[in-house]
């Protein structure tokens, strides 16, 4: 696929192409309120990928921290994943869960990887067929990872780019949230922001689940007097970070990166310096 992103339709006039694999990354527990008869139907011939378990590093403090490469490996096998697989993600929220797991195939050196624009809403509204969730099983596949390390960064890297600035943070956080004037999610987490951060909220991007217009994200990315630096993205856990990094990869050509434990690991790390709105 040449882009990052694409449509119902798209999906649909390859759905009979033999290394298609469909994956539903649609976020069983989360709260954002999924209507009972979106919970239990997927696109036809979808796999589940389980973000939360098989895809999430299990004895990390921090939620949605990615795997080690050779675990994300033998769950892409188990899966049926194989090396040459046409990879099509979307979750039932239209966007929101799909673009950490199209991230974390392009860190694991999978280019061939897209996003459902729209999710699953989108696919129904279309008309497309689907089927309830079943439990099944795949032939295993021989999806071979490959680490590109750059594409992620640490506490200790976002340290230390406080003084040398080498690249820009980007937190997809709320604006409450980030300027400490709204609670954080997670109990005993103080709200505020890593110094010299910028913020962009993942709401910003989107329209009705939909990625906005190429014309109007490239507005408001201009908006944050961006320059040639790297972006690293930041967000809560992980998560909605990667709704802004495909954003910008559609209209930007900086390099992108991902802080992975975001901003639960830099608020519950001792010490770190964090900045809030003056009262």
């Amino acid at each position: 696929m040449k882009t990052p992103l694409v449509d119902p339709q798209y999906l649909q006039s390859i759905i009979n192409d033999s290394d298609l694999i469909i994956l539903d990354a649609s976020m069983k527990d989360n709260k954002a309120g999924i209507t009972t008869d979106l919970a239990n139907i997927h696109i036809k011939s979808a796999r589940l990928f389980d973000l939360k378990n098989d895809f999430s590093a299990p004895k990390s403090a921090f939620p949605n921290t990615l795997p080690q490469p050779q675990d994300f490996e033998a769950a892409c096998q188990k899966l049926g994943i194989n090396a040459n697989s046409k990879i099509v993600v979307y979750d039932n929220l239209g966007v929101y869960s799909s673009p950490r797991v199209w991230w974390m195939f392009k860190i694991m050196g999978h280019k061939n990887v897209a996003v459902l624009d729209g999710g699953l809403p989108a696919w129904i509204e279309a008309g497309y067929e689907t089927e309830t969730i079943t439990e099944k099983t795949f032939e295993a596949g021989d999806f071979k990872a490959s680490f590109y390390p750059e594409m992620v960064k640490d506490t200790g890297f976002v340290l230390s780019n406080i003084d040398d600035k080498s690249s820009i943070v980007i937190d997809a956080r709320s604006e409450g949230r980030f300027i400490g004037t709204s609670p954080e999610p997670r109990k005993g987490l103080s709200s505020g922001h890593i110094p010299n951060s910028c913020n962009l909220p993942f709401s910003k991007v989107l329209d009705n689940g939909k990625y906005k217009p190429v014309e109007e994200l490239k507005n408001i990315f201009k908006d944050l007097n961006l320059d040639e630096r790297p972006l690293v993205f930041s967000c809560g856990s992980g998560l909605t970070a990667c709704i802004i990094l495909l954003a910008s990869e559609l209209v930007n050509e900086n390099k992108t990166a991902v802080y992975d434990g975001s901003w639960t690991e830099w608020a519950l790390t001792e010490n770190m310096p964090i900045d809030k709105v003056e009262e």
